[in-house]
């Protein structure tokens, strides 16, 4: 009812004391202040201003709507600011969630690359799986999430679909067997998993385990899980005494290796997709679309996995 051009000239007739000083303050024409004044006065139903030969007052509405003028409108201008600051990335918020294995690769080369283009950004992170980040995105807890696919496994692990959002694949990552540098299998080239039915496996929860339990049934088998662990130090640790084997992603194996573990391929290969995860409108957002392009950048210049021989001594 009343907006914000009409509460400027309320100010400035209130300052000015006539309406041809206030059009000259805000460069307006004297017939526009006088046309904006009657139709503020139509609108509200009452008269504001108060006309005395070549000099105008405000009547006791008018006061009312001088008073709150100075309020509303520094409070629009400071709103203005900010979001104009955001808008030229100057300023802005980013609330970033990834699983664990990109939160040591991907995400902190992406927030180096943030900090050092836009040092007004604020980027929070938090660490979680992809059922979690994207359910934390769909509720409005998030603005950006790292998560990944499987082949023939969804993104959600059948609890969050992709429905609504908008997905950037930022690599392909390879996903290869671990087995103790003394196995049967450690010297080969590749390895099936046919040829580990027999052994113990080391997997995550039985939620986390489906792209495992998928390849394996693939193969002609249910795979025997000796140890339950989402922590890919563990995993490693495991299997370098010898314990049992599992499948680890190149993610991993770029930044976490043990002398004592062989990473092989496998045949058939397996592959997971890593994704940034966001909304359409969120994408928009220039400190999110800065964030994304940073984690496009960081995952360009991801190195190659090391061979087998670098990741053990055998």
């Amino acid at each position: 009812m009343i907006d914000a051009p009409a509460l400027r000239v309320i100010r400035a007739i209130d300052t000015e004391g006539s309406f041809t000083a206030a059009a000259a303050s805000l460069g307006f024409t004297q017939p526009a202040i006088s046309q904006m004044v009657r139709r503020l006065e139509q609108r509200l139903g009452t008269v504001i201003v108060e006309r005395r030969g070549r000099t105008v007052h405000l009547t006791e509405a008018g006061q009312v709507l001088a008073r709150h003028a100075a309020t509303v409108l520094n409070a629009l201008d400071s709103a203005e600011e900010e979001v104009a600051a955001i808008a030229g990335l100057r300023a802005g918020r980013v609330r970033l969630m990834a699983f664990p294995s990109a939160s040591a690769t991907l995400v902190p080369r992406a927030l180096a690359l943030v900090k050092a283009r836009y040092p007004e950004v604020t980027i929070s992170f938090t660490e979680a799986e992809p059922p979690e980040s994207l359910t934390a995105l769909r509720s409005g807890d998030c603005d950006l999430a790292v998560a990944f696919a499987y082949d023939g496994v969804d993104v959600g692990r059948g609890e969050e679909d992709l429905d609504g959002f908008v997905a950037t694949v930022l690599l392909e990552d390879e996903v290869r067997l671990a087995v103790n540098r003394n196995h049967r299998l450690a010297q080969r080239e590749s390895a099936t998993l046919a040829d580990l039915a027999d052994d113990p496996w080391i997997a995550g929860c039985p939620r986390c385990r489906g792209h495992l339990v998928s390849l394996c049934t693939q193969a002609g088998f249910a795979p025997g899980v000796a140890y339950e662990t989402e922590d890919y130090v563990a995993v490693l640790g495991l299997v370098a005494e010898g314990l049992g084997v599992a499948l680890i992603p190149d993610l991993i194996l770029r930044t976490v290796h043990h002398p004592e573990v062989v990473a092989l391929p496998i045949r058939p290969g397996s592959r997971r997709s890593i994704i940034a995860v966001t909304t359409a409108d969120l994408g928009r957002v220039p400190a999110v679309e800065a964030t994304m392009l940073a984690l496009e950048e960081a995952a360009r210049v991801i190195p190659q996995t090391p061979t087998c021989a670098a990741l053990s001594s055998r």
